[in-house]
């Protein structure tokens, strides 16, 4: 088997393509993959360090108001178009697979062109400008929810995957964990993160939740504030007369670097709402408390949000409108009703996929076969 993959620009497009690709070698081992992007998105130096065959393609989006810059989009368009349509007729895949950014939009319809099988997943409850429009021509749309289904056009073929997460969120030891973080496993754990570079609203939110929970014997709190944020938040925690070697049952650090090992303790999860997280806080089965990221592309985050919470998987507060103190609320509310955080737990996991891959790994097989017996 002959695989293009695409997409890129940020690691939500990156990181389920590179899922899709390791899950084509070990289905298929003896497949051949070329993964195309752009020398200037993320993929170009993440990409290559996993081992795969790596092309780029000149591409970029356009500029939502009108502009110049907008003639040099067109420009790069064509040649990026140019471009794709000779990879895809020099490699000659049996399939192209596309999870959206702009360099996906020439690839995959340069696949469409030369009538090869073509598949795209879309991770967010609002689909992206490129795969909405690539769903009107692509053999199949695989998405990672269901409230995005509405949103494709009517004669698209889609069907519900889910989003491809780690395997090791499900192969954690919960013991080595529960040391790891020096947490006691008979105490809940409300678990904090923002992201890779932490998220400054919900740092700062934290500062009060810190000054009422500190030493409690209650409960539990691992906050992972992000690097670039770490120094402001200390520094923050100290105005207020606090010090963490004081907090007890409070545990801060910059990063996490072994997430799976937190989430495995949490029994509730505060962050951002980013279609790969939610894909493992549903896979895993766990409520949460999300402060969707204002400024994503189309304000996706909150419509994945809103997609759990409508549920009754999470409570979501928009960022505009996060405070310390109703954060807290909301945590001694869920903590003090075990049976209100259960409901969500269960809801959460009715909502998750941890099959996802195998689903998109089976939609790519019946493409091919398809193809071949045609």
């Amino acid at each position: 088997m002959r695989v293009i993959v695409t997409g890129g620009g940020t690691g939500g497009h990156i990181y389920p393509a590179l899922a899709i690709a390791k899950g084509i070698k070990s289905r298929h081992p003896g497949a051949e993959l070329l993964y195309v992007g752009t020398n200037r998105g993320l993929e170009s130096d993440i990409v290559p360090k996993e081992g795969y065959a790596f092309k780029t393609i000149k591409v970029s989006g356009f500029q939502r108001q009108l502009t110049l810059k907008n003639l040099k989009v067109l420009w790069q368009a064509g040649q990026g178009m140019w471009q794709a349509v000779n990879l895809v007729r020099r490699f000659k895949p049996d399939i192209v697979i596309g999870t959206g950014g702009y360099v996906c939009g020439p690839v995959v319809m340069a696949g469409v062109l030369h009538r090869i099988p073509t598949l795209i997943h879309e991770q967010n409850a609002l689909p992206g400008m490129t795969n909405r429009i690539l769903s009107r021509f692509v053999s199949s749309v695989a998405v990672t929810f269901e409230d995005s289904i509405k949103r494709f056009p009517s004669k698209a073929r889609i069907k519900l995957t889910g989003l491809p997460v780690r395997p090791e969120i499900f192969s954690c030891d919960k013991d080595k964990a529960y040391s790891e973080f020096g947490l006691d496993r008979n105490k809940p754990v409300v678990l904090v993160f923002g992201g890779s570079r932490g998220a400054r609203s919900i740092n700062m939110a934290m500062v009060k939740v810190v000054q009422e929970l500190q030493n409690q014997r209650g409960i539990q709190v691992l906050h992972a504030t992000g690097r670039a944020g770490y120094d402001e938040y200390i520094k923050t925690l100290s105005s207020k007369g606090i010090s963490l070697v004081n907090t007890g049952n409070i545990t801060t650090v910059p990063y996490l670097y072994n997430m799976q090992n937190a989430l495995a303790v949490a029994s509730l999860v505060v962050c951002r709402a980013g279609a790969a997280t939610l894909a493992e806080l549903t896979a895993l089965g766990l409520p949460s408390i999300l402060i969707p990221y204002p400024y994503a592309a189309e304000n996706h985050q909150e419509y994945n949000a809103r997609a759990l919470a409508e549920r009754g998987a999470a409570i979501m507060i928009r960022d505009a409108e996060l405070t310390g103190e109703l954060l807290l609320e909301y945590i001694n509310r869920l903590l003090s009703s075990p049976g209100e955080l259960a409901g969500m737990a269960r809801e959460s996991s009715l909502l998750g996929r941890p099959k996802a891959l195998e689903d998109i790994l089976d939609l790519i097989d019946a493409a091919v076969d398809k193809s071949c017996n045609k």
